[in-house]
């Protein structure tokens, strides 16, 4: 369960970064702003690296040498990204998300075999990413309250479709279990945990994502923020809780 949410989280967080038209950031020109500054990229890198050496070190015994190979290529590099992003004009910058973005794809993949597994397993990544990527992205607008909105816009318009993926996934999943066994089937840990997958990891972040869209069209990004705090929040209460139904099959 921490392995797959370690993974998600990373891989969503690095393929995020590729919304934000990186190579704008990388090597900004007259009349072609950056979206975000460099700081955003190195510290996301940063924190992709941290999670990606924590699923590494989790699964050292039990992994295959090719899903530890992908996750050493993943968190090596996630680390040389975040330094390309400190020095100036940031050399292979993009070059570096692309290869931690695809060594984290494969590692799921190899996590995730099962296609239907794999469905699930990037349709959270995309949701946790743009959830955390999307709040982060408020701080910035802090300190640039100038910055180009678009940016917030690309991870709140990616939040919005991951949510609904997420919903279309796990309620074929929960058609499909209970086409088979029936709601009064239901273990008494499952009775408790399936209302909070779908209201809390669901529903709620489908209503607060819709007010931060809100808030962002008026330019109040400091709300916004706010906002999206409480869907990363009942983002990953959600996700986790998903993991602990998904041996039953009441989740991808």
């Amino acid at each position: 369960m921490v392995v797959a949410f370690l993974l998600r989280l990373a891989l969503g967080l690095a393929g995020c970064l590729l919304l934000l038209s990186p190579g704008r950031s990388a090597h900004p020109t007259v009349g072609r702003p950056a979206w975000a500054n460099a700081n955003f990229f190195r510290t996301q890198l940063l924190v992709v690296f941290a999670l990606s050496l924590g699923a590494l070190l989790w699964v050292w015994n039990d992994a295959s040498s090719v899903a530890l190979a992908s996750l050493g290529v993943a968190a090596g590099c996630a680390c040389l990204g975040s330094v390309s992003w400190s020095l100036e004009r940031s050399p292979g910058a993009v070059l570096l998300i692309v290869l931690t973005t695809a060594a984290l794809a494969g590692t799921t993949y190899l996590h995730e075999p099962d296609g239907y597994a794999l469905a699930g397993g990037l349709s959270s990544a995309l949701l946790l990413g743009a959830a955390t990527s999307a709040m982060l992205m408020g701080h910035n607008y802090l300190v640039a309250p100038n910055m180009s909105m678009t940016p917030l816009y690309r991870l709140l318009a990616a939040l919005t479709a991951a949510l609904v993926l997420r919903l279309l996934l796990d309620g074929w999943a929960l058609w499909q279990w209970t086409a088979d066994y029936g709601l009064d089937k239901l273990k008494e840990d499952e009775q408790l945990w399936l209302p909070v997958r779908w209201v809390v990891g669901l529903a709620a972040p489908a209503v607060l994502c819709w007010m931060a869209w809100q808030t962002a069209r008026l330019r109040s990004t400091q709300s916004a923020t706010g906002i999206l705090y409480v869907v990363v929040i009942f983002c990953f209460v959600g996700e986790l809780t998903g993991q602990l139904l998904r041996p039953g099959g009441l989740t991808l």
